[in-house]
């Protein structure tokens, strides 16, 4: 750990000295992306999120980029020679992958914790839908802010609050696309049921203008699944994973079957491990070591590489790595932008990298983001 940290030491820019404190309000809005508001139960039976479109950050996803979901790219400021461009003008070297998940494991150790009533998360996501004619389509980014209370205590009732943000044109090439088609207020948008079935779609209406802010509550899964990490998971499963890393991936690869973690399609051991994993030290409370633990797993992945610096949706700044999938529309770059200084993931984005021969989406696009405002514990009730 020594080695990784001199090298973060000689290559951090002045805003990540440790000695520099940080605010407590930043701290919480930068630790791990939460869940989507309302747990619920997918056809076959796994916990789901309650939404009407499910993200896509821990799919194979196929399914959703066939159903033309796209989102509003964020801003990438790795320079194309894996360097990081300097504001001085030099650039500076980008960290490797191994680093930059070995430093968060380190501070991610340090995180202290009180386990009380809920988990409680608050997240953004964004999901852009592609509208209009054959000849002028446009996009349109669907925003959504999400609060989930996930009970610590088996038979509790977990409680989630969604509100719509409104839709709006993904670019300035959409919106001007989106004037000539008369500036609707309301597209009628159809997704796949399900991940891998795209022939079977249902519908909603997004509006430009957001929508009121709705709270509801349901029985746990079972009593008492909470969240889904290969498998449907219980409180007590999550609270009892090893921090030893290589106890945790062999206990984490029993689940594994080959498949996506949402459908049918082949998915690498590899590429399974790292979207679990990415749900893990970004959605799941796990004990400070555990999250510690799966970033270093992640660390010893040969598929992940480094991104260098990248900006978030909400205009944070942080470091990415990714791991490309291949699937039958192109290759797709699953990101996570992780915050050094607290050892916390910022934000979970998918990008089309390389577009197979008639897909819709050009290289570049990114489709789908999730940022996190903030996790906590509190025995604060739902409201």
């Amino acid at each position: 750990m020594k080695d990784v940290l001199r090298t973060l030491q000689e290559a951090r820019p002045a805003e990540l000295a440790p000695d520099v404190p940080a605010d407590e309000g930043v701290r919480r809005a930068e630790l791990t992306r939460a869940m989507a508001a309302e747990h619920g139960r997918a056809e076959d039976g796994r916990i789901g999120r309650g939404r009407r479109v499910r993200p896509v950050w821990g799919l194979g996803l196929a399914g959703a980029v066939a159903a033309g979901a796209v989102a509003a790219a964020a801003v990438i400021t790795t320079g194309g020679d894996g360097t990081e461009p300097h504001r001085g003008g030099a650039p500076t070297v980008a960290l490797d992958a191994r680093t930059v998940l070995l430093t968060a494991a380190d501070r991610a150790d340090r995180q202290p914790e009180t386990m009380r009533a809920y988990w409680h998360q608050v997240t953004v996501s964004s999901d852009t839908y592609m509208m209009g004619s054959d000849g002028d389509r446009y996009a349109i980014a669907v925003r959504s802010r999400s609060e989930s209370w996930t009970p610590s205590r088996p038979g509790g009732k977990a409680w989630g609050a969604q509100q719509d943000l409104g839709a709006r044109p993904a670019t300035k090439a959409d919106a001007q696309a989106w004037r000539r088609a008369g500036s609707p207020a309301a597209f009628k948008v159809e997704v796949p049921v399900a991940p891998g079935a795209p022939g079977r779609l249902k519908g909603f209406t997004a509006k430009t203008a957001p929508g009121p802010r709705e709270l509801s509550g349901s029985p746990l899964v079972d009593g008492d699944k909470v969240f889904w990490l290969g498998r449907n998971v219980t409180m007590k499963d999550l609270r009892s994973l090893p921090s030893d890393p290589a106890r945790l991936k062999a206990g984490l690869l029993r689940w594994y079957e080959g498949h996506g973690t949402e459908s049918d399609a082949p998915m690498a051991s590899d590429e399974w491990l790292y979207t679990v994993a990415r749900g893990l030290v970004m959605d799941m409370p796990v004990k400070p070591e555990v999250r510690a633990a799966g970033f270093r797993m992640l660390a010893g992945l040969p598929a992940v590489k480094s991104l260098g610096k990248a900006t978030d949706p909400e205009g944070r700044t942080g470091n990415a790595i990714a791991v490309d999938e291949k699937t039958p529309v192109g290759v797709i770059r699953h990101e996570m932008i992780i915050d050094l200084a607290s050892g916390t993931a910022l934000a979970g984005q998918n990008i089309m990298v390389a577009p197979a021969a008639g897909a819709q989406l050009p290289a570049g696009r990114t489709m789908n983001s999730t940022v996190t405002l903030s996790t906590e514990w509190t025995d604060a009730k739902p409201r």
